[in-house]
Formats: C-alpha cells, structure tokens, sequence
C-alpha cells in the first residue's frame, strides 16, 4: 500500500490518499493522471489492469485501487 500512495503522490501530490474518497468525484486525478497511474501501477505490480476495470468505483481511493490491484495479483 506504501508504494501505491507514493505512486499516486507523484502522479498528484496535493491530495492525501489516506482518507480521499473521491479521488475521481471530486475531480482529483483526470483522464491523463489515471492513464499514467494505470501504467505505473502495471509496472510497479506486475499487473494487467483490463479496461473494464478502469472505472470510478475501483479509482475513487486508494483504498479502492489497493483492493483492485490485489484482486488482480490473485487473478494471475
């Protein structure tokens, strides 16, 4: 989890991750910032992020892309 809130700070540095529940909502990270965050989180885990899988509820928080990203580890 550390190393997607330190992700997440490079791609957005003025939000903290740890209680923002409305990263895409309240507009915090937009199109290009979730592109690049998708990327980096591909790489950083040794995940496929599936397209269907780029939506508002798995990218509203931290906590939601956690849960996504290790749903996704279990998956491979």
């Amino acid at each position: 989890m550390n190393e997607l809130i330190e992700i997440l700070e490079e791609i957005q540095p003025e939000v903290d991750y740890e209680t923002c529940t409305d990263l895409i909502d309240g507009h915090y990270l937009d199109s290009l910032s979730i592109l690049s965050l998708v990327a980096e989180l591909e790489d950083a885990f040794d995940i496929t992020i599936p397209t269907v899988e780029i939506i508002p509820s798995n990218f509203n928080s931290a906590e939601k892309i956690w849960s996504m990203i290790v749903r996704l580890q279990e998956e491979e």
